[in-house]
C-alpha cells in the first residue's frame, strides 16, 4: 500500500493542484445536478469548490455562490472558469483550511460535494459548521464515496468510509429543525487512469433547514 506523503493539508493540496494539471472534468457533480435543479435560487457556498465545476453551475442556474477551497491554484482556476462561462459576477472565491477557518454568514444551499482526504480533516467539525451555516428554509447538500471503486484492487490509502446513518448522527440535527429530503446510495460508472470500467457507490444527504428554526 502507498503511503500519503507526510505533508500537511495545505502543502498536500496545493503540491496536488499545482503540479498535476487540471485534475477534474470542469463539469458538475452529477449528484449536485440531480438535487439542486429544483432549488429556487438564492445564496449558495460551496465547500471544497476545487476548480469550481459545481460553483459554476450554481452560478448559471442564478444563485449567488461562495466557493471555497484549501488551494490558491485551485482557486485561481475557479475564478478562469467563472469568467470563461461569464459569472463572475455572481461568484466569489475565499480560501479556507475547513476545520481551521470558516466562511462567514448564512447561505441558502450549503454544498460539500465529496468532502474526503487522504490527508487529515476534520470532517465532522466541518459538517456541523456547514449545517450552522444553512439559513431557516435552506438546504444542506453532502455527497461521498461509500467505497473504493470497483476496479481499484489495492487502495492507495487506508480510508474509513461513512455510512448513511453515520453522517446523520455526526450532524445530529434536530428533527424538529430539520427535514431530511434525500437520504439515498447511488452507484454510477467509475473508470480506471487504465481505461477499466468499474462501478462506485456514492451517498447524498438533502436536508432542509425548517423556516421557522
Amino acid at each position: 500500500m502507498t503511503e500519503t506523503p507526510a505533508l500537511n493539508a495545505a502543502e498536500f493540496w496545493e503540491t496536488r493542484y499545482r503540479d498535476g494539471g487540471r485534475l477534474w472534468s470542469g463539469r458538475p457533480n452529477a449528484l449536485l445536478v440531480r438535487e439542486a435543479s429544483d432549488l429556487v435560487p438564492g445564496t449558495a457556498l460551496d465547500l471544497g469548490c476545487g476548480e469550481g465545476a459545481d460553483a459554476v453551475w450554481l452560478a448559471s442556474r442564478g444563485w449567488q455562490v461562495t466557493g471555497v477551497d484549501i488551494s490558491h491554484t485551485a482557486l485561481e482556476r475557479a475564478a478562469g472558469h467563472a469568467a470563461e462561462a461569464g459569472v463572475s459576477d455572481r461568484t466569489a472565491w475565499e480560501r479556507h483550511e475547513l476545520g481551521e477557518t470558516f466562511p462567514e454568514g448564512s447561505f441558502d444551499l450549503v454544498n460539500a460535494q465529496f468532502l474526503q482526504s487522504p490527508v487529515p480533516l476534520d470532517q465532522r467539525l466541518i459538517l456541523r459548521q456547514a449545517a450552522d451555516a444553512v439559513t431557516p428554509g435552506g438546504t444542506l447538500l453532502l455527497a461521498m464515496h461509500a467505497n473504493w471503486p470497483s476496479w481499484q484492487t489495492e487502495p492507495p490509502f487506508e480510508a474509513e468510509f461513512p455510512t448513511l446513518r453515520s453522517v446523520l448522527d455526526e450532524l445530529a440535527l434536530p428533527e424538529t429543525d430539520w427535514t431530511v429530503e434525500t437520504l439515498d446510495t447511488v452507484r454510477g460508472v467509475s473508470v480506471s487512469p487504465e481505461g477499466v470500467e468499474g462501478f462506485r457507490d456514492n451517498h447524498v444527504w438533502r436536508v432542509r433547514r425548517r423556516g421557522d428554526a
